[in-house]
């Protein structure tokens, strides 16, 4: 039995590390998990998540940790398509038709999250400066689920449209929400204020956001003028997903948000020229491997680990349930207040549910940050807790958000 198990072994580690097996494997095992989630009427990224899980290291191994890095660029590519449909929804008429609208609601949500998941961790006695950091963490969103949802059940409407934008919206807020609050807790990890202000670090999470959005700007007009005049349905295909690659280097080469630069690019694009449409529905062939290959990968860093300490199975579920409160109840609050219809109040909030690479992106900032290496061992035991409990909800709220987004969205969009 052994020889047995070491020579599957053997074989297993012979083909991982050729990268066409590891994407051979993702496109076929998500296919396959993809059709039970549909029998078994999930979403089919929820089939793609399982995929993943079951390829990585917590069951099989055959997708290692090395692979995933080297498939990261797939996963960049995706979010970039992902950010850039997403921009392209801020056409000026539906901004100024749902503009304050998406602000206020984004602004309610956002705020709610933060303060029940920062007090229901402190209620659980977790210190008020991890709390708080957590409960910023809390406020990011995963854009990427729902739009994949939203695209397989074609749905549209101002229920879509107001989604779009929050989701947008919320991602900017909480990256400087985080900056905030890190330059307030920074000093109790022993950093050194002379050296880390919280000026600073503002100033950066700011500028960050600035640069982000002119390399969008820049993209989206240079796209703009070089298929202006152009027709040809592949020659646009190819030119756009050069485009989107390019803008997502230059972001990520200067430690900027490519998200947030596809969004700017999408934004410019819809509004520049209705023809542009023509650059969205171009690229649509292409989205479906991408995307399965995507929530695959994303399924392979989900770590079963993280179950096996009591403190974190606490901290974890008082974590996802306050920000799934947070999150629906903000969300049904800030709908109240603009007067949206009664089914955008109702469901928006579970299509909020879903967190998944900012929120990982933040914790693990934290946990290679210099100064941290200057933290007593109490500190530091409860900084590793942080990040398992944000790798928990992320195992949660991938898996069950998908499910909840899409019930939310069959309820409240146009379908």
């Amino acid at each position: 039995m052994n020889s047995v198990m070491d020579i599957l072994i053997s074989l297993r580690d012979s083909f991982n590390s050729h990268i066409i097996f590891g994407v051979a494997l993702l496109l076929l095992v998500g296919y396959l998990f993809g059709k039970v989630a549909e029998k078994l009427r999930l979403p089919t990224i929820t089939g793609y998540l399982l995929a993943g899980l079951f390829l990585g290291g917590s069951f099989t191994g055959i997708i290692n940790h090395e692979m995933g890095n080297t498939l990261r660029a797939i996963t960049e590519i995706a979010l970039g398509i992902i950010a850039i449909t997403i921009g392209s929804e801020f056409s000026a008429d539906t901004v100024r038709r749902l503009g304050m609208k998406i602000l206020v609601i984004t602004l309610v949500q956002f705020i709610t999250t933060f303060i029940v998941v920062t007090v229901c961790l402190y209620i659980f006695r977790l210190p008020l400066r991890f709390a708080l950091i957590l409960g910023a963490i809390a406020t990011a969103t995963a854009p990427a689920a729902t739009v994949i949802i939203i695209q397989t059940l074609r749905a549209k409407g101002d229920f879509v449209n107001t989604l779009y934008g929050v989701v947008a919206l919320d991602d900017a807020f909480c990256v400087l929400l985080f900056a905030c609050i890190f330059a307030f807790a920074g000093p109790f990890f022993g950093m050194n204020i002379a050296e880390h202000s919280g000026i600073q670090m503002l100033w950066h999470a700011i500028s960050e956001i600035g640069i982000s959005i002119f390399i969008g700007l820049m993209g989206g007009v240079l796209l703009h003028l070089v298929i202006a005049r152009n027709t040809n349905p592949k020659e646009i295909m190819i030119i756009s997903l050069g485009f989107i690659s390019l803008i997502t280097t230059v972001s990520i080469s200067l430690n900027v948000s490519s998200l947030l630069a596809n969004m700017a690019a999408g934004a410019v694009l819809i509004n520049t020229s209705t023809k542009n449409i023509k650059v969205f529905r171009n690229i649509a062939p292409l989205t479906p491997p991408l995307y399965a290959m995507f929530f695959a990968i994303a399924g392979t860093e989900l770590q079963l680990a993280v179950l096996k300490t009591g403190t974190v199975l606490i901290l974890g579920t008082v974590y996802v349930v306050s920000r799934a409160i947070g999150k629906y109840g903000g969300a049904w609050l800030g709908a109240g207040i603009v007067r949206t219809d009664p089914k955008t109040r109702r469901y928006l909030g579970l299509t909020l549910i879903p967190q998944a690479g900012v929120a990982i992106g933040l914790v693990l900032f934290i946990q290679t940050a210099p100064f941290v290496t200057n933290a007593t061992d109490s500190i530091k035991v409860i900084l590793e807790q942080m990040v398992n409990i944000v790798l928990f909800s992320v195992l949660v709220n991938e898996l069950i958000g998908p499910p909840l987004s899409k019930f939310g969205l069959i309820r409240g969009a146009d379908l």
